[in-house]
């Protein structure tokens, strides 16, 4: 196995496949079915998630995408269905929305042992065309299990969480985690960061999976952060440019 990756077991048919060793602390999530898999999300794209995802199953996968900023999609070439949220579509087939030298001095921008084969010089932000376009409310079929597509723009435009029934699994992408919330990018939305916080509040949660940092976090954490932007908009400042709020657990900046 591919030692830039981790692979942590969820459950038995759900899989974390995590990049720990880059600041960012990506998570991609592999969900079994019983006729086919999901990939939420790629990663980095410094290593091939691929070979990962093919020792796990043998299912045709579908990359399904949180939200097409470049450190979710970057393994993205490996795959040859890829699903997106229709606001989101021409930044995979038509044009990324930050420029490629921006993208590399975040990859790099703290000392990382990266894969000897990486070189950074070659490395470029996926472009190509969805062949599945998402939008809310939409299911996606596995067999004997599926997510239904929730939009929660605020992060991004086309971002979007994914639920599943039964397990009551929400996969948060960059809505919930432990960390920096970035709402003050010009195409984020801090007032649709919150109201998409408040949207997923409404679904019976039994596990929240994350796109980035801690893997393990607690439902409380969701609550918290719904408190965080009800007391930056009671102080009038959700909006762009007011800055950062810490919060302990998470900071939201925007």
């Amino acid at each position: 196995m591919d030692d830039w990756f981790t692979v942590e077991t969820i459950d038995a048919q759900t899989f974390a496949i995590s990049e720990y060793r880059h600041w960012e602390e990506t998570h991609c999530y592999l969900l079994c079915g019983r006729e086919r898999a999901a990939l939420i999300d790629t990663g980095l794209g410094v290593s091939n998630i691929r070979r990962i995802v093919d020792g796990l199953t043998e299912l045709p996968v579908t990359a399904v995408t949180t939200h097409a900023h470049w450190d979710h999609i970057g393994g993205h070439r490996y795959f040859d269905t890829i699903a997106v949220h229709e606001a989101e579509k021409d930044w995979l087939s038509v044009r990324f929305p930050i420029p490629l030298q921006v993208v590399k001095r975040n990859l790099t921008k703290l000392p990382c042992d990266f894969p000897a084969d990486f070189d950074l010089d070659a490395y470029r932000v996926f472009q190509g065309m969805p062949q599945k376009i998402l939008r809310d409310g939409d299911w996606l079929e596995l067999g004997g299990r599926g997510l239904r597509v929730i939009h929660t723009p605020g992060h991004s435009p086309g971002h979007c969480c994914f639920y599943e029934p039964g397990r009551n699994y929400l996969f948060s992408g960059d809505l919930i985690y432990q960390g920096c919330l970035y709402a003050f990018y010009p195409t984020t939305d801090p007032q649709l960061f919150y109201r998409s916080v408040k949207r997923v509040r409404g679904y019976e949660i039994a596990k929240i999976l994350p796109g980035h940092h801690q893997l393990h976090i607690p439902l409380s954490l969701l609550d918290e952060i719904e408190a965080g932007f009800a007391q930056i908009e009671r102080s009038g400042q959700l909006r762009q440019g007011n800055g950062l709020f810490e919060f302990g657990d998470f900071q939201i900046q925007i």
